[in-house]
């Protein structure tokens, strides 16, 4: 392992100089890995770890013929490397559940007993295991219990392997009931495309991911994006303005010199207006959403995001609510204008003119 320095804190980080992908091949050449599910990260994983040289079989309910056609078209064979949960869970000796958290639920008595001693548990999320009185997920004691989560979505998980960059993921061992659940761990973490490696629990592997999806990353951002958007239209901005001056700069332009060297040198090469009017309210905003975020984090902590999520999650109708909540997203004002916007940069200019020559103006 290798010691790093984050923000003056040393931390033992592993990358794959520490521990290259020919390691992780022996480690894991003679087991035979099932990856259950094949919505968000179970592609990703399952397409790294088989592009890697790891042996790799599909867990996926044929029923859902979505997500086993989907299966499929990405080359895995039925009968061969693509199975239903139960048979897939059978043959392996690695089984990584990555379900919907919802799902883990609903298929653990199809699961349960296919983990016979000396098998693997793997998660990427710490839900089901830390939440256990809710979901009921308990691991038999004579199976390693273990974590590896990518830091981004399966897209990301994909796209960042294909492009040589890889994804950086946390790890955790839960359980280790055959001496090996450690170098399991680090072997599947860099077999799946991670850039480098950090120790966590899962505990704090499912505090810190619960609160980061409805707070920065996801939640936080888009009520923010949404109330800057409506007070710039309140006081006569158009669309297009409104619109670029809350996302399309941000995601344009300044988050990618924040995602380069940091947010000092974004406020370093914006204009000097902008760096005095950042570096004076943000301590506001600071202030504001603090409370929230202390609110969230004890919803997190004591359950009650958890029982949202199960309940919500797992109504027969949980999938028609879903779209009708997105779909008035995607036709509020505000991203019916960034639909426009997108259409207007340079590499969609031409489609945006009708398929005329991008050096013609759109009518």
């Amino acid at each position: 392992m290798a010691k790093m320095n984050f923000g003056g804190v040393w931390e033992e980080v592993v990358t794959r100089d520490e521990f290259p992908l020919e390691k992780a091949r022996k480690v894991l050449k003679d087991e035979v890995i099932c990856v259950l599910g094949y919505g968000v990260q179970g592609p990703a994983q399952a397409l790294n770890m088989r592009d890697n040289g790891v042996p790799v079989i599909i867990g996926q309910r044929k029923s859902d013929k979505f997500y086993w056609d989907k299966a499929v078209k990405d080359g895995w064979k039925p009968g061969k490397t693509l199975f239903d949960i139960e048979e897939a869970s059978a043959r392996a000796t690695i089984i990584q559940y990555l379900v919907s958290d919802a799902a883990q639920k609903l298929l653990w008595p199809c699961v349960k007993p296919h983990l016979t001693a000396g098998k693997a548990l793997y998660f990427s999320h710490g839900f089901s295991i830390v939440y256990k009185k809710q979901t009921k997920v308990v691991p038999p004691k004579d199976v390693d219990v273990i974590l590896v989560a990518p830091k981004g979505s399966g897209t990301s998980v994909r796209r960042n392997f294909l492009d040589g960059s890889g994804i950086n993921s946390s790890y955790a061992v839960h359980q280790d009931a055959t001496g090996r659940a450690m170098e399991r761990t680090l072997a599947l973490g860099i077999a799946v495309g991670s850039g480098f490696l950090f120790p966590t629990t899962f505990e704090h592997e499912v505090y810190s991911d619960l609160v980061g999806e409805r707070g920065i990353l996801m939640g936080c951002l888009a009520g923010c994006m949404e109330a800057q958007y409506k007070t710039l239209r309140r006081h006569g901005h158009s669309p297009s303005e409104a619109f670029n001056e809350t996302v399309e700069e941000l995601t344009q332009s300044l988050i990618r010199l924040v995602g380069e060297k940091g947010m000092d040198w974004m406020f370093a090469n914006c204009s000097a207006t902008a760096q005095r009017g950042a570096l004076d309210w943000a301590p506001k905003f600071r202030k504001a959403v603090e409370p929230v975020f202390a609110d969230l984090y004890a919803r997190v902590k004591d359950g009650r995001e958890t029982a949202r999520v199960l309940k919500v999650n797992s109504a027969p109708d949980y999938r028609e609510k879903l779209g009708e909540e997105l779909k008035a997203i995607r036709e509020s004002e505000m991203w019916r204008a960034g639909e426009t916007t997108r259409s207007l940069r340079p590499e969609n200019w031409q489609k945006a003119c009708c398929g005329k020559s991008a050096k013609k103006c759109c009518k």
